[in-house]
């Protein structure tokens, strides 16, 4: 009898609460941030502890550049699920676009919590490629009295190889084109078209050739061939 009770009392409410979160999700799949706020806010009301509903409000913030609402967030991800990679390295963005935003006096005081947040990230999963890449452009873009750093990046790009060729070779490829090395760039990019034909590798090898080496021309048969290999 009691499970009978159960079923027909607590189940309803399960499964309301259910579809108000598949709303909510629906709203934010089909880009409609505001409504899907208010639907998830609703959801977090009656679940103040709900992981995913937590993180779609975080992306939220983050998605309208509100970053310290985006912060908060993920801070609370972190302190009810310490032992999921993604909520640092989320909490770490969040923290490193604000400081993007802040004069440099105070960002100055952030980039330690960015980079051990990253690094964090890592320790947790060491198969995180996103936590590589924003390592690499944070050290590519701090002054070296600050904490910058080519040969920090290179190292987390040469991790990046290892797990990913392609990521590898990309972000590689990046480093180069930042300190204006347009030819090393170029091999990079091509390794990383060799490696796996991405969309990415030929987009960034033929934005090179037009925007940084002049060569529309080269841009041009560059699509030209990615388009081509996938009409076959």
């Amino acid at each position: 009898m009691k499970h009978i009770i159960y079923l027909f009392v607590f189940l309803p409410v399960m499964m309301w609460g259910q579809s108000d979160f598949e709303k909510a999700e629906k709203l934010y799949k089909a880009d409609k941030m505001d409504q899907a706020e208010v639907a998830f806010e609703s959801v977090l009301r009656s679940n103040p502890s709900d992981l995913k509903t937590i993180e779609y409000l975080g992306d939220i913030a983050g998605h309208d550049k509100l970053w310290d609402k985006a912060i908060g967030y993920y801070k609370k991800l972190k302190q009810l699920k310490p032992s999921e990679a993604n909520y640092y390295y989320k909490y770490g963005g969040a923290l490193g676009m604000k400081a993007k935003d802040s004069n440099k006096f105070k960002a100055l005081g952030m980039i330690d919590e960015v980079k051990t947040s990253f690094e964090k990230a890592i320790t947790l999963n060491p198969k995180h490629l996103e936590a590589r890449w924003a390592l690499i452009e944070l050290y590519i873009q701090l002054p070296g009295i600050v904490g910058g750093s080519e040969s920090k990046a290179i190292k987390y790009s040469n991790e990046l190889l290892r797990l990913s060729p392609v990521d590898g070779y990309l972000s590689r490829g990046h480093i180069e084109e930042y300190f204006k090395r347009y030819k090393t760039a170029e091999q990079q990019y091509k390794k990383a078209i060799m490696a796996g034909g991405s969309k990415t590798s030929y987009q960034k090898l033929a934005s090179l050739y037009k925007n940084k080496m002049r060569d529309p021309e080269k841009a041009k048969t560059v699509l030209e061939t990615y388009n081509k290999k996938n009409q076959d």
